[in-house]
């Protein structure tokens, strides 16, 4: 019989699919990321901000947290496994392409889904993320040293930042509800292993 996805896998029936490195980077992004968006949620929320009070506090938070977003990745770049997953999710391959017309068409199939170690979902999340994270950051800076820019270009900045944050937020809150629905994916994430059927069903492309 099966054991079912929430249960650990047996011993030896599994594969290594994260180091130390990926795990690290993941958690500590994953820490400041959640700092970011709790305190932006307390800064234009009136009913959080009235309950947490101490704005200036919640605003340096928000800051320091924004500036060091990029750090853990940037010291990520040491370990040679986490440059060779960055690789990874940076190639779009033919059977990526097959596997986003079958999510288009909701096909659930899963020899309509090939994948790698990273499916294509999981590249262009990886990429938009990135993405929005720098622009972040630079709209940001651009509000916090407000001699940076013109009065019009903080102007334009502060628009970005308020809606992309907003983006930010319901990407991040879909990106959780699918880690809560796949424990084995978030087994790999916490213990850098998952099972060999898990792989070989959703990563077939793969070959660990």
């Amino acid at each position: 019989m099966t054991p079912p996805a929430s249960a650990p896998a047996p011993p030896g029936a599994d594969v290594r699919r994260f180091g130390p490195a990926q795990r690290r980077v993941h958690r500590a992004t994953a820490v400041l990321m959640g700092i970011c968006v709790v305190t932006a949620a307390c800064l234009y929320v009136p009913q959080l901000a009235v309950l947490v009070g101490r704005r200036d506090l919640v605003v340096r938070l928000h800051e320091w947290a924004g500036l060091a977003l990029p750090v853990p990745v940037l010291l990520g770049l040491v370990s040679r496994a986490f440059r060779a997953d960055l690789r990874l999710l940076d190639r779009f391959g033919p059977h990526d392409r097959v596997w986003l017309r079958a999510a288009l068409r909701r096909d659930r199939r899963r020899s309509s889904r090939p994948a790698g170690k990273f499916n294509a979902g999981q590249k262009i999340y990886a990429a938009w993320i990135a993405g929005a994270a720098l622009v972040m950051l630079g709209t940001g800076l651009m509000m916090w040293f407000t001699r940076l820019a013109p009065l019009v270009w903080r102007t334009g900045a502060t628009f970005v930042h308020d809606w992309l944050a907003l983006t930010v937020g319901v990407v991040l809150a879909g990106h959780i509800g699918m880690a809560l629905g796949d424990p084995e994916a978030r087994r790999g994430l916490r213990t850098g292993r998952v099972g060999r059927e898990w792989a070989k069903r959703e990563h077939p492309l793969w070959r660990p």
